[in-house]
């Protein structure tokens, strides 16, 4: 593979997983997943949660693709795309990490942006986190976050029609 469709190639991985990391935050995590997402939602002073066993889903398709992609292991058979594919994953868990666990809920560093995107990236979670169980809810995604306004316009909207519970600061 070229230079050029091997940067692509792994540029495209890491906004496809925004894409794979929505679905699987709205559908399994807030799903049949809630059992291990739930203490994400909830306060606690834990070092760790039951919802960073997803992170091993994550790492295990990083390590299942660089397999894929690695002559040593498959031999004639190695897809090379699939070590591309894999390095977009793992960068895209890295981003993750920094982004969702360090900036947003700030388990790594202390820092709260008070203007651009981290802060709407910050207020975007914020208001996922509003909502009161694993029913309704706004911004599933991790790295890319819609209007503040606009979120908080459909958490309204939600509660009104009876699907989301918000928690109470929200309410107004």
């Amino acid at each position: 593979m070229s230079l050029l469709a091997i940067i692509l190639l792994v540029l495209a991985t890491v906004v496809a997983m925004e894409f794979v990391a929505w679905g699987s935050h709205k559908y399994i995590m807030h799903g049949f997943g809630w059992a291990w997402h739930r203490d994400h939602h909830e306060p606690h002073d834990k070092l760790l949660e039951k919802n960073d066993l997803f992170a091993i889903f994550g790492a295990a398709l990083s390590i299942s693709m660089f397999a894929l992609g690695s002559p040593m292991i498959m031999g004639a058979a190695a897809w090379e795309p699939g070590t591309w594919i894999g390095l977009g994953v793992l960068f895209y868990g890295i981003i993750y990490t920094l982004v969702h666990d360090g900036l947003v809920h700030q388990r790594y560093f202390r820092w709260v942006p008070r203007r651009g995107y981290a802060k709407r990236l910050v207020q975007a979670h914020k208001l996922h986190h509003a909502t009161i169980g694993k029913e309704g809810g706004v911004s599933f995604g991790f790295v890319f976050a819609r209007d503040p306004t606009k979120l908080k316009a459909e958490l309204k909207a939600q509660r009104e029609a009876g699907i989301a519970v918000v928690r109470e600061a929200l309410t107004d």
